[in-house]
């Protein structure tokens, strides 16, 4: 089952996977030997270990590699095509997220409370009020952010996007309200003579973990079945729709969703700056008086 080389990081790691789970039933065999069933035998016994988000990634990389088989005239046909259907379905759980403007507040002050290192408390304090993936956040570089011009701009490559899209897809543009770059002025004399804003502790080469935000909010109170660091992505949705009434359009573009219009078209990520700049400070603002405990007036439709 030995196919020429994969390019990308993320082929490599697949391919890693699928080699753990799958070669030691087919290491010695030839990819066209093998038959619909052996394959399902295969990943059945990674079901069977209650993996079923394994198991349909297993097979799911498998079939990459049966068509590129079929492409390169190793295999007749992708086997994969004729037990789909056959795994039980996987049904990812939601991340937990606090919605309630009251106890978001409350996490608010016990995030600015932190007393760990001065790095997790700068990540943490920014985790809700720019609401990117964890790992956006965690490996962003100085280099990314325009202070002057509060403007954080992720590189295609580190966006969760399809291949195509990593290689040639526009960079996601993040609005930085004040209370973020003043956050990130103070966190640039301690990390800014590196490349990474969030480095670890053994390795300036290298961000700090999830484990660490994670582990951070635990000490907080706050564990992953309440609000998880990946939650604060559905804690702005929420209260961003229905609290300060903003324009679903605009806060997906800012989540950096693609969202279709009514014909079809996925709209481009980098409209509705203006709209998008103005509600970064609507929130960062809404979160300072929800932390005061002040009572929050909705704002009218960016």
């Amino acid at each position: 089952m030995k196919l020429d080389s994969w390019s990308s990081h993320y082929a490599i790691r697949e391919k890693r996977n699928l080699e753990k789970d799958l070669f030691p039933h087919f290491a010695t065999r030839h990819i066209g030997e093998i038959e619909p069933i052996e394959l399902l035998a295969a990943v059945r016994q990674v079901e069977e270990r209650g993996a079923l988000d394994v198991a349909h990634r297993v097979l799911t990389t498998a079939g990459q590699v049966w068509r590129y088989a079929v492409a390169t005239g190793r295999a007749k046909m992708d086997v994969t095509s004729d037990i789909k259907g056959a795994l039980k379905p996987h049904h990812g759980k939601h991340f937990a997220a606090i919605t309630d403007p009251v106890k978001v507040g409350e996490l608010i002050r016990v995030i600015r409370g932190y007393q760990g290192g001065p790095i997790v408390r700068a990540a943490l304090q920014l985790a809700p009020l720019l609401f990117q993936r964890p790992g956006e956040l965690r490996a962003a570089a100085w280099a990314e952010f325009d202070l002057d011009e509060a403007l954080w701009t992720i590189p295609a490559v580190r966006m969760k996007r399809r291949v195509e899209g990593k290689k040639n897809g526009d960079p996601h543009l993040v609005p930085l309200p004040t209370q973020a770059v003043e956050i990130l002025r103070k966190l640039h004399p301690l990390t800014g003579n590196g490349s990474l804003c969030f480095h670890g502790e053994r390795s300036h080469e290298r961000p700090i973990s999830d484990n660490t935000l994670r582990a951070a909010l635990l000490t907080l109170g706050y564990g992953p079945d309440v609000q998880s660091v990946h939650g604060f992505r559905a804690t702005a949705r929420t209260l961003l729709a229905e609290e300060l009434n903003i324009d679903p359009l605009v806060i997906e573009a800012q989540l950096a969703h693609a969202v279709k219009d009514a014909n079809g078209r996925a709209y481009n990520r980098t409209q509705y700056m203006k709209h998008r700049a103005t509600m970064m400070q609507q929130w960062a603002d809404y979160l300072d008086n929800l932390a005061r405990g002040a009572v929050v007036i909705p704002f009218k439709a960016a």
